[in-house]
């Protein structure tokens, strides 16, 4: 997501969630779907290193990507990172199933996997936007690709999520006679929202949430 004024919101939130998970991480982590590795420094005093893996067609360029590969094809040996990171890429993808199970490959067992995933939010980048996720199908989606799931968090409640879809919706009056007012406006929507997310957190109503699971280890042998 550029970070513009019309998503300061949610990327301020999610920018918190990622500082508070970074000390978890460890050894070599995957940035699924990296950009721009927005979230490279916050790990860094934390990993021995930071690798990030685009698509070869990526809307957002491949400049800062170290691999060139896909989420079901990730070009990377079995067990080879400590640490996963996938922040709004699930959505993008048509079979989410086959790219868990590919990540769970390549991360080693014990390991951490982190990932932020919308629930209610608008169509983007299309037509590459195929699923939205309620906290049930994430829970069954990571346990059927062999991840233990440590938490499900959502990231909002109502006014957060209601907030930061009006302020996208009026990007389109950013022109001509909106261009100097829908940034004043974009900005104290924002702020009351969050405002009003503290004093009523209706989480049901979240635009997006955080999971953190674990690579589960195999079963010991019986006797």
């Amino acid at each position: 997501m550029a970070r513009e004024h019309h998503n300061r919101l949610i990327n301020g939130i999610v920018d918190r969630t990622i500082r508070e998970l970074a000390p978890s991480a460890s050894g070599r982590l995957l940035d699924i779907g990296c950009g721009a590795k927005p979230y490279e420094a916050d790990f860094a005093p934390y990993v021995d290193e930071y690798v990030g893996l685009e698509h070869a067609e990526a809307t957002h360029g491949t400049e800062h990507a170290d691999l060139i590969g896909s989420a079901y094809e990730i070009p990377a040996g079995d067990s080879s990172f400590d640490t996963v990171l996938s922040t709004a890429v699930l959505e993008h993808l048509e079979e989410p199933a086959a790219a868990l199970r590919e990540a769970r490959r390549v991360l080693r067992p014990g390991g951490l996997a982190i990932y932020i995933a919308p629930f209610i939010w608008h169509l983007h980048e299309e037509p590459r936007d195929f699923y939205r996720y309620s906290r049930y199908g994430l829970e069954h989606l990571f346990r059927g690709a062999g991840f233990d799931v440590a938490e499900i968090r959502p990231l909002s409640g109502f006014w957060v999520t209601f907030g930061q879809l009006f302020v996208y919706y009026l990007r389109r009056f950013d022109r001509g006679a909106g261009r100097p007012v829908v940034p004043a406006v974009s900005t104290a929507v924002q702020r009351v929202s969050g405002f009003l997310d503290r004093v009523d957190r209706a989480e049901e109503w979240t635009w997006a949430y955080l999971v953190v699971a674990r690579a589960a280890r195999a079963a010991e042998p019986g006797p």
